[in-house]
């Protein structure tokens, strides 16, 4: 129980307003997300380099100013994540509301990852990845890598792969052992009957946004996942800093008292 400040302390204690609780459990509410930097640090992609950078710096905030009773460190880990939460959140309603805008904005971002197809490793498994998870093939259609300079059909283009496909875009083969990496060969020459027959033609735009209305509830539950977490870390890092703040003050109570017996 804790003592009316400006009262004897019995022997060996010593009052706190700060609560051990509190500060250990949010310096290990930061190491689970400094523990996280493990799993981006080994992709040299720069998106992950540069949210793998920013995590550890807020965490850093975080755990340090928690473990150091350090009120600027902790301040400055609440706003950011209170500014991160809040981003997220502006997202999410922005998206909702502008639908249109954002399937836009989403095949712009498919038109010009097919672009540059070949031009990044990390990129080339993500599109590998989802055209084969979605069963799609380009943005709207699998003429759509045409748009990429090896895969291009123009006469001039003189790449092996002209007019070609990537090898996620074909059907997949039962029981094959080894994969025919050649097997888009040719299938933007040939009409949406015929490459059918071989490999996927719909788009991956349609199939993203089918998939995402299909899963509102997952999606939900992610979200939710996210936002919960940053909120215990706002709420953890506020009640800390009022608990350092109350301290401050009690020691300067105590130190003019002991300074002045009348007091």
């Amino acid at each position: 129980m804790a003592r009316r400040p400006g009262a004897p302390a019995a022997s060996g204690e010593e009052f706190s307003f700060v609560s051990p609780l509190v500060k250990y459990l949010l310096f290990f509410f930061n190491m689970l997300f400094w523990a996280a930097l493990a799993c981006l640090a080994v992709d040299p992609a720069i998106l992950l380099i540069v949210v793998g950078v920013l995590m550890f710096l807020l965490t850093f905030c975080g755990c340090i100013g928690s473990l150091r009773e350090n009120i600027c460190l902790l301040q400055t880990f609440s706003l950011c994540l209170t500014i991160v939460f809040l981003l997220q959140l502006a997202a999410g309603v922005l998206g909702f509301v502008f639908s249109d805008k954002a399937r836009g904005k989403v095949s712009e971002i498919i038109n010009n990852a097919i672009v540059h197809y070949r031009d990044d490793l990390d990129l080339q498994n993500l599109i590998d990845f989802g055209q084969k998870k979605f069963s799609c093939c380009g943005g709207i259609s699998y003429k759509d890598w045409s748009q990429n300079m090896y895969f291009n059909c123009s006469d001039d283009n003189p790449s092996r792969e002209r007019c070609s496909v990537p090898y996620s875009c074909c059907l997949p083969t039962p029981n094959q052992a080894v994969i025919n990496t050649m097997c888009g060969q040719g299938m933007q020459a040939l009409k949406y009957s015929e490459a059918s027959n071989v490999i996927y033609t719909n788009g991956c735009i349609d199939k993203l946004v089918n998939w995402i209305h299909s899963n509102l509830f997952l999606l939900g539950g992610v979200a939710l996942g996210l936002a919960i977490p940053q909120l215990v870390g706002i709420l953890l890092s506020q009640i800390l800093v009022n608990q350092i703040k109350d301290q401050i003050k009690l020691q300067l109570y105590n130190q003019q008292h002991r300074a002045d017996p009348w007091y």
